[in-house]
């Protein structure tokens, strides 16, 4: 997937709106041309981008498990490398790399909103083989959270420290439930709150 700063091609733009059109209406409400009208371009032109609806749901809730996976990889690999080993408790110790994992999901949980969504109501439409890629990224993804949970909090068994990891995924993953866009108080606020709930459920399991 592109990383922010670059110019979405039109397939990352048909993406993007196919899940907005998705989220807000359910997968079965919106046709291939209302998806073509959002981004200027006629309903059977997207066939030269996509064979079809369920095409873009799989390559939306496969590509953005990836990306997480992808990028939670990546702030471990900089604090290895920054550190050597993530020993200590300094800016590449364990308590920041917790910390870089909680805001780059942050960074998910509110500019990708519809993904959530669209992975609440419509996983069981993809077929089994995509969707047992999804289950099997979302896995090595929790698997990688629990693993730096523990160094931060090494008293936490690991079935404790699995349970804690979900927990907060649901309260991250909870944005499309805070209102629209416009109406929170603003990204960095509801960014802030957001990761001190979360090291605060991360912080209570390891003291307990």
């Amino acid at each position: 997937m592109a990383t922010r700063t670059d110019a979405p091609t039109r397939r990352e733009q048909i993406l993007k709106e196919a899940a907005r059109l998705f989220a807000e209406r359910g997968f079965h409400g919106v046709g291939v041309d209302e998806i073509g009208a959002a981004v200027g371009i006629s309903g059977p032109g997207l066939y030269r981008h996509f064979p079809g609806k369920d095409a873009m749901l799989a390559e939306l809730l496969v590509g953005i498990s990836d990306s997480l996976l992808t990028g939670a990889k990546r702030r471990l690999a900089e604090a290895d490398g920054a550190a050597g080993s993530r020993a200590g408790t300094g800016p590449t110790g364990p308590g920041a790399v917790l910390d870089s994992l909680i805001a780059g999901h942050i960074d998910f949980a509110l500019d990708d909103r519809p993904l959530i969504t669209l992975h609440d109501r419509e996983l069981d439409r993809l077929r089994d083989a995509d969707r047992k890629m999804v289950r099997q990224l979302q896995r090595q993804y929790v698997e990688l959270w629990v693993g730096v949970l523990r160094e931060v909090y090494p008293a936490v068994a690991e079935p404790a420290a699995r349970s804690a990891v979900h927990s907060v995924f649901g309260l991250l993953n909870s944005t499309p439930h805070l209102g629209r866009p416009g109406s929170l108080p603003g990204r960095a606020v509801t960014a802030s709150l957001l990761h001190r709930m979360a090291r605060g459920a991360f912080a209570a399991v390891g003291e307990a």
